[in-house]
């Protein structure tokens, strides 16, 4: 197994830290060249707008799209962001995902917050889970899923906070912050299905 980390902005390397400590062998992706070997790709979170950009000045947007119509991608936070088809403004995206997301909807960073969420598809990795401990920094919301698009996991009040569409994942919270590696091993999963 191969899996890219998106490595323009954001907290990749604590995306390729987890992976490797899961037996995943994880490579920084900064180029169109670095996803032909790639069994799966994660964008990472940080600002979707900033990764967006540097993405189309490295003549990224297509190879990206190409490449999640035949391999596994999950974009945590920002990467949410830049998987969906609609953001209600004008910014780079892949538009991958049918997913209507509203970019920071929980609020500014000093309202972060963390939260026990259920995710009952962790149990195919790991069927004696609870809870996960779900990180949220200034994320976004998924507030609305289109066609083929599967709710994976909401806060108590309904609000959705993870959706999957074929091997595409879209999580609003950052796994890749907790010592719960579940999220991750979920996506390895996916990306094996290719």
């Amino acid at each position: 197994m191969k899996i890219g980390v998106l490595a323009l902005q954001g907290d990749f390397i604590e995306h390729i830290a987890i992976l490797r400590s899961i037996g995943v062998d994880a490579l920084e992706v900064r180029l169109p060249a670095h996803l032909d070997s790639l069994d799966g790709l994660i964008i990472p979170g940080g600002e979707s707008t900033a990764i967006g950009k540097l993405a189309a000045a490295y003549g990224l947007i297509e190879p990206l799209r190409d490449f999640g119509v035949k391999r596994a991608i999950w974009g945590t936070c920002a990467g949410a962001i830049l998987l969906s088809d609609d953001v209600h403004r004008d910014q780079p995206l892949l538009g991958l995902m049918h997913i209507q997301v509203e970019r920071n909807a929980f609020g500014r960073q000093v309202a972060s917050f963390e939260t026990a969420i259920d995710i009952p598809a962790l149990k195919k990795v790991a069927p004696q889970g609870g809870p996960y401990p779900a990180i949220f920094i200034r994320a976004p919301l998924i507030e609305k899923v289109g066609e083929g698009v599967q709710i994976l996991a909401q806060l108590e009040d309904g609000r959705i906070v993870a959706a999957q569409q074929g091997r595409l994942l879209a999580t609003s919270f950052h796994p890749e912050l907790t010592d719960d590696h579940r999220v991750h091993q979920y996506f390895v999963e996916r990306a094996r299905e290719n």
